[in-house]
This record gives structure tokens, sequence and C-alpha cells, in this order.
């Protein structure tokens, strides 16, 4: 197993969640913009707080990042990732080697509330699948909030992004 604290691997954030949560976002692991921030979601050109904050009628894009963890807690949604540390140079999901994954059934067994899984993109999707294995939960790829992921329009992943107001 590797070690955390190995040269260049790179570490994920710790949940963001309470007993509240009933849907959980997972990205993959926070790219280089994120983890030099220390916060979710920091590249300017990620689209997740827009598409998140469309899905619940809020404009969470003009909050500040400690308001933003706030009203989506307040709200029922949860954050974190589907990758505790990994090697990667850069940020995209494709570079990502020796993942050592999160322990996400761990962590939706302590959430009472969570009514849906969703996973920002496809990697995120293949690992937390995985790792969460067979559940009640509702589980839900959805269309990555990365600027890289430019195939689907943003209408079209606004759309799809929609149906976490369905679970709250």
């Amino acid at each position: 197993m590797p070690e955390d604290n190995a040269p260049g691997r790179k570490l994920g954030f710790e949940p963001v969640v309470d007993r509240r949560t009933r849907v959980l976002l997972l990205g993959s692991l926070p790219g280089e913009s994120s983890l030099a921030a220390q916060r979710y979601y920091a590249h300017q050109a990620n689209r997740f707080w827009h598409l998140v904050g469309k899905a619940i009628g809020e404009d969470l894009a003009t909050l500040d990042y400690e308001a933003r963890l706030a009203l989506l807690l307040a709200r029922g949604i949860g954050l974190w990732d589907t990758v505790d540390s990994a090697h990667r140079s850069g940020s995209l999901d494709s570079a990502i080697r020796d993942a050592r994954p999160t322990d996400l059934s761990g962590l939706a067994a302590t959430l009472p509330a969570l009514r849906m899984i969703g996973f920002n993109g496809a990697k995120s999707a293949a690992l937390g699948r995985k790792a969460i294995g067979t559940t009640d939960i509702a589980l839900v790829d959805l269309p990555s909030s990365s600027p890289a992921y430019a195939a689907m329009p943003l209408a079209e992943k606004e759309k799809r992004w929609a149906v976490i107001a369905d679970h709250l």
C-alpha cells in the first residue's frame, strides 16, 4: 500500500458532511489549484459551484468558500472525493497513478439521511462505484464539472446535475 507521505504523493481533503447530508457529491482527487488553495473546486474555470448552485437555486459562485460549504451542508449536500491519495502530474484524472481510495462505504454508513451519491466525472464514478458496492443509495454519474471536459455543453450539464434537487 502506498504511503501517504511519500514524495510527490498528493493528498485529498477531509469530507464536508454532517448528519443532515442527503446528497454526497464526489470528485476524484483535488486538482492543483484546489490543492494549493486547500479548497474544493478552487480552479476558476471549474463549473462545480455553478452546476450545484443551479441545481438548488442558489448563486454559490458569489459566496466566499466558507459560506458555500455552510450553505451546502444546510441544504443537505456533502462533498468528498473517491481518491484519498495518489501520484499525479498536473490535474487530469487520467494522470492519477497508485491511487489509494477513500473509505466511501465507511463514510456512507455514518450518514443516516444519505439518499444519493453523485459522481463528478467518469473517474470518480469508476472508483466510487467499485468502493461502495451494492447499496440502496441512488448512485448517479454526473458529467464532469472540469474545464477539461468540454465535450458536453454547459446547458446539458446543468440538466443532468439538476437531479441533485430530486434527492434533497
